[in-house]
């Protein structure tokens, strides 16, 4: 028994120190345990688990969501059935009701996750071409080197930072934008609204996006990360805890006031660029009165005005876009040295598949947002019209009335 124990010593004696001169022999074990340490440090921070606990709640929605736009499409059918010959329409909700915004938040979810989602190829190259534009030259050859270096699925990289933020970010930006409108609205009361129109779109998207960007500017620092510096992560799961690890907090919103630079112009042209071009489009090029389309036929104007839209934002907010991208990637760099690196030429680098994502998204985004509308049956209301003071006051007619012009100088 005695030799036995001195055996068992012995091997418990001899695995301690193979492992010990293990771990020293391999600086790798020691790298491992420290990031572990640093993921169970993440995972703890109260934030990052109200952040977490945020995103349980949510992951709800999409699916209940997903059942009622199912469940509602086998009941009407199409969208063709649907035209104002039915007699009068029949709404979910009253619009501006609590219900009403929570509604256009899910469909802003949707059209903004989706189509970002969708586009992250395009995405992951554009940006790649603003940080690295020795290595790639231009949209073609940045696929090509992808595709040869990583394979396919190289290009998918980033799309869950990409699904997750955008989601979180079109549910501020479309339904906090309602809100807004509404609000603003109300303040300025019914003719001023009417009169500074414009002004109140632009108004209401800046204020709205202000508030999802903050949403957005974590996943959007991860995903870039992933996308542009090699062999840094290749998944949300490894990227958010290292870029916490490196960076903590001030990592994921080292970048918000770039991102409000391109965000906020972009919304504010989107929003107010649609809605202008909604409203010229009815007047100028269709031949007959919104009220008269059918809901088919009413989704594809708001498709094209919609891509219209995309173009303008796209060139807008290109520059801070870049800007974000070069943040993104180099550690410990300023905004204004980013800017002194890139320089003037260097800001419009990626410009040509920027218009052509952003169109294309834009597009989308505002279809899926307004075909959402119908099947959730949310009022949805027609292009502004003079309120009946205003009319009798300047002479207008409505239909009739310019789509830009001075109503002060009228008599």
């Amino acid at each position: 028994m005695l030799f036995k124990r001195k055996n068992v010593i012995i091997d418990e004696q001899v695995h301690y120190h193979h492992q010990t001169h293990s771990i020293y022999r391999n600086p790798h074990s020691i790298r491992s345990r420290w990031s572990i340490m640093k993921s169970q440090d993440f995972l703890e921070n109260r934030c990052v688990i109200s952040i977490l606990t945020v995103l349980r709640v949510l992951t709800i929605i999409p699916y209940k969501c997903i059942v009622t736009v199912l469940r509602t499409i086998v009941e009407l059918g199409n969208f063709s059935s649907l035209t104002h010959s039915t007699g009068k329409e029949h709404y979910s909700c009253e619009y501006g009701s609590i219900k009403y915004y929570i509604y256009c938040g899910i469909a802003g979810m949707l059209s903004c996750g989706i189509t970002h989602t969708a586009l992250v190829p395009i995405d992951l190259i554009k940006c790649r071409l603003q940080v690295k534009p020795q290595k790639y030259v231009n949209l073609i050859n940045g696929f090509k080197l992808t595709i040869a270096e990583e394979g396919f699925f190289g290009l998918t990289k980033g799309w869950a930072p990409t699904l997750i933020g955008y989601s979180l970010q079109g549910l501020g930006k479309f339904g906090f934008y309602e809100v807004f409108k509404n609000f603003y609205g109300g303040m300025l009361g019914e003719e001023n609204a009417y009169i500074y129109r414009t002004t109140l779109y632009l108004l209401s998207s800046a204020s709205a996006e202000l508030f999802a960007d903050i949403a957005l500017a974590p996943w959007e620092a991860t995903k870039v990360r992933i996308q542009t510096q090699d062999n840094w992560a290749s998944s949300l799961r490894q990227g958010l805890p290292k870029l916490y690890a490196e960076e903590r907090l001030w990592g994921f919103y080292k970048g918000i006031v770039p991102l409000w630079l391109r965000q906020i112009p972009y919304t504010m042209m989107k929003f107010a660029c649609f809605e202008r071009t909604i409203e010229a489009l009815y007047k100028y090029v269709i031949p007959k009165s919104r009220e008269q389309c059918t809901k088919s036929e009413q989704l594809g104007v708001t498709f094209i005005a919609g891509y219209i839209a995309g173009i303008f934002c796209a060139i807008v907010s290109h520059p801070a876009d870049t800007i974000v991208s070069k943040l993104n990637n180099e550690k410990g760099l300023s905004l204004f040295d980013a800017v002194r690196r890139v320089g003037f030429a260097g800001l419009w680098k990626g410009l040509g598949p920027r218009i052509f994502m952003i169109g294309t998204l834009t597009a989308l985004q505002w279809f899926i947002y307004d075909t959402v509308k119908v099947i959730f049956a949310l009022p949805r209301p027609p292009p502004p019209q003079p309120p009946l003071s205003l009319q009798k006051k300047y002479g207008l007619t409505g239909d009739k009335e310019p789509l830009i012009c001075d109503l002060s100088v009228k008599t």
